[in-house]
């Protein structure tokens, strides 16, 4: 997955070559929800909004951070938002773009930049909004090149980033065969072996076996078909032995016989680094880093990925949203996405986008694991979350500025446009909140990551708004 996305021979997002064409809208490949409507950016500002006022309206050392930028537009609502409330645009230091792809960090430049000039820098490129000089805007490759820092407030914003992040396939298979025996000997081809009682236990339990990819042989090969497969692996590999044994949610489908899950330690670590940037980092249990990621080509000015924070006030908040089921563990969900249609993950590498579901309750467990000082709220359904936060009220706002703006001597053409305009805002936030198999509202998912504040005696915990909170601005 990583190779095929973001592979600097040519991945997915990062390939140069003046003939790839942009993924994102009814020409691409796919279309998102902040290119849907714009009501969808200005309300996940408004959270950030309402998180940093009931954090006490930190008026310095705040950061936002989004991994995944897209073109741009997500960040670009979201600030138009925070630029209706001085207080907090004053206060924000800088905005971190977590992006791979060398074209779509042009674009983000374009939109959020204007012409201002883009300089490279040790951690990336840098430049400033086009509203306003003070404002720095950051990009970097990886979000470990981010300086941790226990004295800053960072507001964090994952958008259909997880559902990229490489995965690891297991299936159960049960236990194979044994000889039979009586007196503890197993007859082997080499001569008759006392078994150990360890070996003996392990060889009666379902084991994890690794899905991977492998080329069809040739004799299956068909024309115009691809020419990879997933194929079980015939034994334990590494990852097989060590990753599902990570979670009690992966042990309990062991004995299930077929079984598959679906696990992203990528996907994991990255949670760690926004619970330990919100809530500092655990100060007894030491997670070592998954062999799978790969290690960062840049100099990290910050040290190592698993430098201490320091955090005795927890600040912030990171807010996911992507798709996947609420609380089962994802199974069968690779997929290959071209021109709005599902196809073979293995069909195109390179000029294929691929995703699969994310596994919210092991982001949840990620971040709880890496931060004492972090709590989760979710997942729920996209639909609750943006109609709690006023979803129907914005776009009616919308709407009736447009209709204002428009009103007197329009044109028989002017007024055909103000009806297309009206039309498609109705029609961007319903499609938003539709439970209905062409909606987004119950596919798509959102938890957030807070700063954990146990209550008083008697006292009943904050919620997020969204998340059962009420908002106050």
């Amino acid at each position: 997955m990583r190779q095929c996305l973001t592979s600097d021979l040519g991945g997915y997002y990062t390939s140069t070559s003046p003939t790839t064409s942009d993924q994102f809208g009814s020409k691409g490949d796919f279309v998102t929800s902040p290119e849907i409507s714009q009501v969808f950016g200005e309300l996940i500002g408004v959270w950030f909004v309402a998180e940093w006022i009931a954090q006490g309206k930190k008026n310095e050392g705040v950061y936002l951070m989004e991994v995944g930028p897209g073109r741009g537009t997500l960040m670009d609502d979201m600030l138009r938002t925070v630029r209706s409330f001085p207080d907090l645009a004053k206060a924000i230091e800088a905005i971190y773009m977590v992006e791979a792809s060398p074209r779509l960090r042009k674009a983000q430049h374009k939109l959020l930049c204007g012409d201002n000039a883009m300089e490279e820098t040790s951690m990336g490129w840098q430049s400033v909004s086009k509203h306003s000089n003070e404002l720095k805007i950051i990009w970097t490759e990886d979000v470990r090149f981010v300086p941790k820092d226990g004295s800053k407030t960072p507001f964090i914003v994952a958008h259909e980033f997880f559902d990229a992040l490489p995965i690891h396939a297991f299936q159960s298979v049960p236990p194979a065969p044994q000889p039979e025996s009586s007196d503890g000997i197993i007859q082997t081809p080499t001569g008759p072996i006392k078994s150990q009682r360890r070996l003996a236990q392990a060889s009666q339990q379902a084991q994890w076996r690794e899905l991977l990819v492998s080329p069809k042989p040739p004799h299956r090969l068909e024309e115009g078909q691809p020419e990879f497969e997933l194929s079980q692996a015939r034994a334990s590999t590494p990852h097989s032995m060590y990753l599902p044994e990570t979670s009690s949610r992966y042990r309990a489908l062991q004995s299930k016989a077929d079984a598959t899950v679906e696990i992203s330690p990528e996907s994991q670590a990255h949670l760690r680094d926004f619970a330990e940037r919100i809530g500092g980092s655990n100060p007894v249990t030491e997670v070592p880093k998954p062999a799978s990621i790969p290690t960062p080509t840049r100099t990290v000015s910050s040290g190592p990925a698993l430098e201490r924070i320091t955090k005795y006030s927890p600040s912030g908040a990171a807010l996911i949203i992507d798709y996947g089921p609420a609380t089962s563990v994802p199974a069968n969900s690779l997929r290959g996405i071209r021109s709005h249609k599902l196809v073979s993950p293995f069909e195109a590498p390179g000029t294929t986008d691929l995703s699969a579901d994310v596994d919210f309750i092991a982001l949840a467990e990620s971040a709880l694991n890496g931060s004492p000082g972090v709590e989760a709220h979710g997942p729920v359904d996209q639909a609750r979350f943006l109609t709690a936060m006023g979803i129907q009220e914005r776009a009616t706002q919308l709407v009736k500025l447009a209709v204002d703006k428009e009103r007197g001597g329009s044109t028989g053409k002017e007024k055909g446009e103000l009806t297309e305009k009206v039309k498609g805002i109705e029609s961007g936030w319903k499609r938003l909140v539709d439970n209905g198999s062409e909606g987004m509202g119950s596919l798509y998912k959102v938890l957030a990551i807070v700063p954990y504040k146990p209550g008083e005696a008697g006292e009943r915990r904050r919620r997020p708004v969204g998340f059962g909170g009420d908002i106050k601005l």
